[in-house]
């Protein structure tokens, strides 16, 4: 079903409850705006919270891995680094990142609404 032919960084990370996870999402947010959202290619981050209050997710959707490439052979990294930990350092609770190696992904299969498959 899917034409998506965009590629994501998927960003994880656990907190210690509500009020952390709406501080990291606003901290995050304005990564985005500051760091991020200005360079070609750059589509979006949506930022999901977990209804149990200990996890935050924001996915960052580029136009091509060819685009998020480009971003990050040229953006400045280590500024954008500091600035992560910053946010991380000012948060009143506890925020720790679950990635593990390159956090990036395409989408592979979607599926839409549609009449129920049967066996038949």
């Amino acid at each position: 079903m899917t034409t998506d032919t965009g590629f994501y960084s998927i960003i994880d990370y656990t907190v210690d409850g509500p009020a952390t996870q709406r501080e990291l999402v606003t901290a995050f947010a304005e990564i985005q705006q500051r760091w991020v959202r200005f360079y070609p290619g750059y589509r979006s981050a949506r930022f999901h919270i977990s209804t149990d209050g200990t996890r935050v997710y924001n996915i960052v959707h580029w136009a091509s891995e060819a685009d998020y490439r480009n971003f990050v052979a040229t953006s400045d990294t280590e500024g954008r680094m500091a600035a992560i930990r910053e946010a991380l350092n000012g948060l009143s609770g506890k925020a720790e990142p679950r990635m593990s190696g390159n956090p990036t992904y395409v989408v592979d299969r979607e599926v839409g609404p549609g009449p129920q498959q049967t066996d038949a």
